[in-house]
Parts: C-alpha cells; sequence; structure tokens
C-alpha cells in the first residue's frame, strides 16, 4: 500500500490562454478546477497505474471540502485530516503558443500547534501495512521548519520506505531523517547545494542523508545517484503541453518501484515515461496512456560511474 502526503492540498485552477503577455488583458480559452497539490496528484497517478493508494494531509475550509470531494471521485481514498483555516487555491495560465506554464502558488491556511500533532497522531494510525509513503510538496504556514523529517521518522519506525518531492528549507531539514529517495529538480538542487552539475549536487545530498537522489533535468530525463549505482535516463523525444504535472508522475513511478522492489534501471524508465505522458495533459495528475506505453520501451537508460564526494562538495554539503 503507498500513502501519499499533501500538507498543503490546494484547488487547483488551470487556465488555458492563446499567448501570455504580461501587464496585457486575456481572453480565457478553456478553465478547470480539480483537487490538487502535489501528494494529490501523486495519488491520481498511482491510481491510473493500478494501486490502491490513500491521500492524506491537511484541508480546511469550503476549498477544503471541494478538495476532498475531488480526491473520492478521482477513485483514490480519501484520508485527510481537517484545519480551521481555509486550504489554498492555486492559479496555472497556460500558454497555447509555446505550451509554457506560470503557476501562482496560494501560501495555504495557518496551522495551530494543536492541529499539527493531532495530525501527526492521525499519521501513525494510518502507517500500518503502508510499504511506500510520498511526501510532497510546500509546507503550510504555523508547521514546525522539521515537520517532514519527523513524518518521515515516523514511516520508518513502522517499516515504510520514504519518498520526498519539496525544496527550500523543508527539503534540507528533512535530509537528516535520512528519506530513502529524494526528487527535487535541477534548480531546487542547485539551491540545495550551490552546485550547478546535477550529478554533483546529487553526490552532496546524499552525503546529507538521502539514500538515493533522482534529480529532473526537465526534457533533458533523470539523474540518480542510489547506492546501487548512477544512471541517467533520457526521453526519445521532447514534448510540447503542460509539464507541471510531470514531477508528480515521475514520483509516482519512484513510489511504484519502491513497493514493488523494482531494480533502478526499470525504475527510472517507468519514471521518465510516465513524467513525459503527463506533458500533453492539459492538468496535472493525468497522463496520456499511449504516450505512456510508447514512452516506456523507447526510455534510454544509461549507468554512470558513481561519482565520488569531492572535497569542494564535502564543505558546500556541511553548510
Amino acid at each position: 500500500m503507498i500513502l501519499t502526503v499533501t500538507l498543503n492540498a490546494a484547488l487547483d485552477v488551470t487556465w488555458h490562454v492563446e499567448r501570455l503577455t504580461p501587464r496585457s488583458s486575456h481572453r480565457v480559452d478553456a478553465a478547470r478546477e480539480r483537487a490538487g497539490g502535489k501528494g494529490v496528484n501523486v495519488a491520481r497517478v498511482l491510481a491510473f497505474l493500478g494501486h490502491a493508494p490513500i491521500a492524506t494531509g491537511l484541508a480546511g475550509g469550503t476549498t477544503g471540502r471541494l478538495i476532498r470531494d475531488g480526491i473520492r471521485s478521482a477513485g483514490v481514498r480519501d484520508a485527510f485530516a481537517e484545519v480551521a483555516g481555509e486550504s489554498r487555491r492555486t492559479l496555472t495560465v497556460v500558454s497555447r503558443e509555446d505550451g509554457d506554464a506560470t503557476v501562482f502558488n496560494g501560501r495555504g491556511p495557518r496551522v495551530t500547534a494543536a492541529e499539527w500533532h493531532a495530525f501527526r497522531r492521525h499519521f501513525a494510525a494510518l502507517l500500518p501495512g503502508v510499504r511506500v509513503v510520498v511526501l510532497s510538496g510546500s509546507v503550510p504556514p504555523g508547521l514546525p521548519g522539521d515537520a517532514y523529517a519527523r513524518l518521515i521518522r515516523a514511516a520508518a519506525e513502522a517499516g515504510a520506505a520514504t519518498v520526498l518531492d519539496t525544496s527550500g528549507p523543508a527539503l534540507t531539514r528533512a535530509l537528516g531523517a535520512r528519506p530513502d529517495v529524494v526528487k527535487p529538480n535541477a534548480d531546487e538542487l542547485a539551491a540545495a547545494t550551490g552546485l550547478s552539475d546535477p550529478a554533483a549536487a546529487a553526490v552532496a545530498v546524499r552525503a546529507r542523508g538521502a539514500r538515493a537522489v533522482v534529480a529532473s533535468a526537465g526534457p533533458e530525463g533523470l539523474y540518480a545517484v542510489t547506492p546501487e549505482g548512477a544512471w541517467v535516463a533520457r526521453p526519445p523525444e521532447r514534448l510540447s503541453g503542460n509539464p507541471t504535472g510531470a514531477g508528480d508522475a515521475c514520483v509516482a513511478a519512484l513510489a511504484a518501484g519502491l513497493a514493488s522492489g523494482a531494480p533502478w534501471d526499470a525504475t527510472l524508465r517507468e519514471a521518465v515515461a510516465l513524467s513525459a505522458a503527463a506533458v500533453p495533459c492539459p492538468v496535472a495528475g493525468d497522463v496520456d496512456a499511449g504516450v505512456y506505453e510508447r514512452f516506456r520501451r523507447e526510455v534510454r537508460v544509461e549507468s554512470l560511474p558513481l561519482a565520488e564526494e569531492s572535497g569542494e562538495t564535502r564543505n558546500r554539503s556541511a553548510h
């Protein structure tokens, strides 16, 4: 069983315009609303893969009820905990001209200490029988800086592997809890380590505690540094569309691979194929089945020399 955690769930609003031009008026060609937040999107993709995920996290107010209704209507088990504050909304504006997406993310409700304590008890009660816990996205105001670290340790004590997909201080504070996989993109890796080379940055993040690092390089594919070796996985071609759900589809593949015990090369092939299959879809959390089936046969996975941690990397990773 796979449990996804979305501490800062959202109602995702997507607008499509012909061309996004700053400081001008736009006519919206299409508009969609659906339950979102990174962990919710991961759960949707896991359901597509045939898993029966449980989605938990924090949700509140009228927006929170819409989020929970949307989770259930997607066929995902809703195990969210309620908070008093109003859950956030996000707005993604997609340009039909070039497929680029501009995203506006709400900060989320302020969570009280009592609500956080209640959620930790709730989370612990969900863990029996769970093989993998996915922790995704931002942390709402009011939670401690080590919120993800505490959940990772609780999952490990219950015997569950963990996949972490977050950024900034939430990422760096969680590494000491030794998540099994972290999945930053190249920019998030650079921000966390000060290193521009994804492979070197992945080695640095492993040195801080992550057991495996899978770094997304967008249309260039994935770099992975694990205890079993290092790989690069590349898609056979670039696709145009909405890339906002690609990272969540990648995380779903990583969680599924951990749950099944699949070898890393097979897991990375699935991760690139699912990521690519999310791009043609208008909203995050969906994948194009045809693209997925084609790409999973054509993704190239190459083994890389496992780089040793250099003195410069050690010095930077210590800060």
